[in-house]
């Protein structure tokens, strides 16, 4: 479920374009005039609000909030006001990059878009990179990272709820095989993983555990250091339990001695239109705080209304 509160009574795209531009001109840029909008909005909205801007003022409204804001707001704004498949697009490119580069996000990118979602991601990279996000990724990952990555990226999974016992019998038992001879990237695991259903695998999981006793996750923590196994944890958890995994990056951004912003700012981001009233609830539970109380002892300022906003927090 999303979290993003809507009016009901939406002004013409016009009407918030021409108030967006009024934020910008004059001493000082409105801050709040800019959350009411576009924290108010939903993509559809959002879009058609950035081509009547482009067409009324001939410029691209990311390029004058890029101009009048600055640093977490700046980015907060910018990422939510971006197409959901631009967004991830931009998330994706920028995650394969030298400086930014982050083998998790191109991980939670892949695995809790739908198949279609993750099918315009691709589109969209081609359109604004000129190149395919499967190159990339490839490029710039190596060993058992690019085994995991690249299929990852690349899936079109089957959406549909059907499900074949036999087959989850029978993958559940190779897992095991594989896991209990430390076989982790075994052409097996990553086959598995990387292109069976999300309710194909959540048979053969549940099967796992059944079965042998043991939550998967549980025997890939054989070893709680080595990287790729965290990766590949956190892309069974994604894949299955998405609310609990985001849940643990929003605690592990927030409880970090100095806000991990990048992270909180991309998870609120993102799933604001999905599924951030099932993350606040598991937030909620985890933690016995709201998830809004923790952003708000957290963050500060234009940055820390424009998040509270996105997550339909009311008075804190």
């Amino acid at each position: 479920m999303a979290s993003l509160k809507v009016p009901a009574h939406v002004p013409a795209p016009s009407e918030d374009a021409e108030q967006l531009r009024k934020a910008f001109e004059g001493w000082g840029t409105n801050e709040q005039l800019i959350i009411d909008i576009l924290a108010h909005r939903n993509a559809a909205q959002r879009n058609l609000i950035r081509k009547t801007y482009r067409e009324a003022y001939g410029e691209d409204l990311l390029k004058s909030l890029d101009e009048e804001l600055s640093s977490d707001f700046e980015r907060a704004v910018v990422l939510f006001t971006l197409d959901p498949a631009e967004r991830d697009a931009f998330l994706a490119h920028e995650a394969t990059k030298r400086f930014t580069s982050s083998h998790w996000v191109l991980m939670e990118i892949a695995c809790t878009r739908s198949s279609h979602e993750l099918f315009n991601v691709r589109k969209a990279y081609h359109d604004l990179y000129k190149k395919s996000l499967e190159e990339d990724v490839a490029h710039h990952t190596k060993g058992d990272y690019r085994k995991l990555l690249v299929p990852l990226v690349s899936a079109f999974r089957y959406q549909g709820e059907e499900v074949n016992m036999t087959l989850a019998r029978s993958e559940a038992k190779i897992l095991r095989e594989k896991i209990s001879d430390k076989q982790y990237s075994d052409e097996e695991v990553i086959r598995i993983v990387t292109t069976r259903s999300k309710a194909q695998l959540n048979a053969t999981l549940n099967h796992y555990n059944t079965a042998f006793g043991n939550a998967i996750n549980k025997d890939l923590k054989a070893d709680p250091e080595d990287e790729f196994l965290k990766l590949l944890r956190a892309a069974i958890k994604c894949l299955t339990v998405p609310e609990k995994y985001f849940e643990k990056v929003l605690r592990q951004a927030i409880n970090k001695l100095g806000t991990d912003e990048w992270a909180l700012t991309r998870v609120v981001a993102t799933r604001v239109e999905v599924d951030m009233v099932r993350i606040k609830e598991e937030y909620q539970r985890r933690n016995s705080v709201t998830l809004e109380k923790a952003i708000a002892g957290d963050a500060s300022g234009d940055y820390e209304k424009m998040l509270l906003a996105l997550i339909g927090a009311g008075d804190v």
